[in-house]
């Protein structure tokens, strides 16, 4: 498999756009805790070595990475609620953390690119939406490393104050340990109930 790299971005520097984000989520599939995304604007001049899809990155590689990119790159960071993914469901959900973490970056971005098949509505600028993007933009797989980085964080905190669950190893995701922790346990606040197997318990319940 070839590395990402910077074809997509040159490709938009040659359009005259000046600060390109790469825009990428995580927390589509788990069962409970928020969907994440994260913009990540890069310095061409300093690239951390070893940027990659973040499902291709060691947890200790990932960290080091983050911190890295703190000191050298522009990052906005967004989410969406489990009570957001509830009302709205999970892809306009994700569509809103995309929009949060372009908001949240120091500058507007001349353009954007989005890791997936659709560009979300609303953004302040133009965007691409690029499939399977976390693999061929170096920008969104910065920004895949952020975001996962980001939510395996807040899932390890929640782990400790709802212990059980397994958070702190599933991230949310649903393993055998999970599922059986949800019929054992029940539903958490921090459960998406119109999830599947979240659903079906509160059915059950009813």
């Amino acid at each position: 498999m070839s590395a990402p790299d910077l074809s997509f971005e040159k490709a938009w520097y040659a359009q005259g756009a000046r600060w390109i984000a790469g825009v990428d989520e995580v927390g589509r599939g788990p069962l409970s805790g928020p969907v994440m995304a994260a913009a990540v604007v890069l310095d061409l001049e300093s690239i951390p070595l070893g940027l990659n899809d973040s499902k291709q990155v060691s947890p200790k590689r990932r960290a080091a990475l983050v911190k890295a990119l703190i000191d050298v790159a522009q990052i906005g960071v967004g989410s969406a609620s489990v009570e957001e993914i509830d009302a709205v469901n999970i892809r306009q959900a994700t569509f809103l953390a995309m929009r949060r973490a372009i908001a949240d970056l120091p500058h507007r971005p001349d353009a954007a690119l989005i890791d997936g098949r659709d560009v979300p509505k609303g953004l302040p600028c133009p965007a691409q939406a690029i499939i399977k993007g976390d693999g061929k933009s170096l920008s969104i797989a910065a920004a895949s490393i952020v975001a996962k980085q980001a939510r395996d964080a807040l899932m390890i905190q929640l782990a400790a104050e709802f212990p059980g669950y397994g958070w702190d190893r599933n991230m949310g995701y649903p393993t055998k340990e999970h599922r059986e922790a949800l019929t054992r346990l029940g539903i958490s606040p921090h459960h998406r109930r119109s999830f599947k197997p979240v659903h079906n318990i509160l059915y059950q319940e009813k």
